[in-house]
């Protein structure tokens, strides 16, 4: 009999994630990848604990940026290397007044450990207000990250190389196709849309655009943020993005948004630059900007882990430990997380 005791539905953040944490406690499990570049594979792969529009802290912001640290820790055991990066943040100002809101929040004690007092004058971007950066930031090594971990789960015989078909899953026997299983995790992103068990929860898609852009000049090395990232993932090849939409729901490239791209680049760095790629995925939000994780309420066994949002490497590494803790160590789920919240809609 072709057994484990688990099925990840979803190759992402939330999926690899969670695999982790079966590796970690040495459960059999397969995870199902259709082998596409989603969301997450051209995500920036920020770990920012601080919201640049506001300046406000985000939700759960040590444990997050804690265990974050101690996850990828546990993942150089069987991967050989670390992941994360640590190149902070740093905030180009808009104006005089923005700099003052910087300098005023960060004297406020939630914030006075990841506001930085010290302004900076970058000399390769447009900073005439300055500039500051957000302690305890960093970015995680995306495409090393995915690439790695897709060809370690390879190497383990724990990677099924297909699209997931829900018909041919056997519920009674608990069975898919010729594998039994105890439990499956669906963390299939905004895929969630078309899965008969969770298609009543609220996972809205949320378009991005970003480049691949090669600079003339070499720009500093940090996570530049104006309006979008800036950052280097390579000596010659820089990442810019990504935009917003919650409007389309094409997975097509839209020349507006390449034209919005390159427009605000254009406005923080004056030298010439070529685009080398574009790329375009679907984030997966919730309206509450909560992620969403349990239990199905017919189905006991069936799991979501879902709705990281723009904060896919922080929300993913944290909360795939906090599902994993709810499944095997009965650890209570906090209801703003719960995927109960929305079983009134169902």
């Amino acid at each position: 009999m072709n057994f484990v005791e688990y099925l990840i539905v979803g190759d992402g953040y939330a999926g690899t994630f969670f695999a982790h944490q079966l590796i970690k406690n040495k459960k059999k499990f397969k995870l199902f990848s259709e082998g596409k570049k989603s969301a997450s594979h051209i995500s920036a792969g920020v770990c920012n604990p601080v919201v640049l529009k506001r300046f406000n802290k985000i939700w759960k912001a040590e444990e997050e940026l804690d265990y974050l640290h101690q996850i990828f820790q546990e993942m150089e055991e069987y991967l050989g290397k670390n992941y994360l990066i640590s190149s902070p943040v740093v905030r180009v100002f808009h104006d005089e007044e923005e700099k003052k809101s910087w300098l005023k929040k960060s004297e406020q004690p939630e914030l006075k450990p990841y506001l930085n007092q010290n302004i900076l004058h970058l000399k390769t971007v447009e900073n005439p207000y300055g500039a500051a950066s957000v302690n305890h930031s960093l970015r995680l090594n995306v495409a090393e990250y995915f690439h790695d971990f897709i060809n370690y789960l390879k190497r383990t015989e724990s990677l099924e190389e297909e699209c997931f078909d829900y018909h041919r899953l056997n519920l009674a026997e608990k069975k898919y196709k010729n594998i039994h299983f105890d439990k499956i995790i669906f963390a299939e992103g905004v895929a969630v849309n078309q899965n008969p068990f969770f298609n009543f929860v609220p996972v809205r898609p949320n378009k991005g655009h970003r480049l691949s852009v090669e600079l003339s000049h070499p720009s500093e090395d940090f996570i530049i943020k104006k309006r979008f990232f800036l950052f280097p993932t390579s000596p010659n090849e820089y990442f810019y993005g990504a935009t917003y939409d919650r409007e389309n729901s094409q997975l097509t490239v839209e020349t507006s948004k390449v034209e919005e791209l390159k427009s605000s680049l254009q406005e923080i760095y004056s030298e010439d630059f070529r685009v080398k790629d574009v790329f375009v995925g679907f984030r997966a939000t919730t309206p509450d900007r909560r992620p969403i994780l349990g239990a199905h309420s017919q189905y006991s066994f069936l799991y979501i882990l879902n709705g990281l949002g723009s904060r896919g490497a922080l929300n993913g590494s944290f909360f795939s430990k906090t599902l994993f803790d709810f499944i095997e160590n009965q650890q209570e789920l906090s209801p703003e997380i719960d995927v109960k919240r929305y079983f009134k809609h169902v």
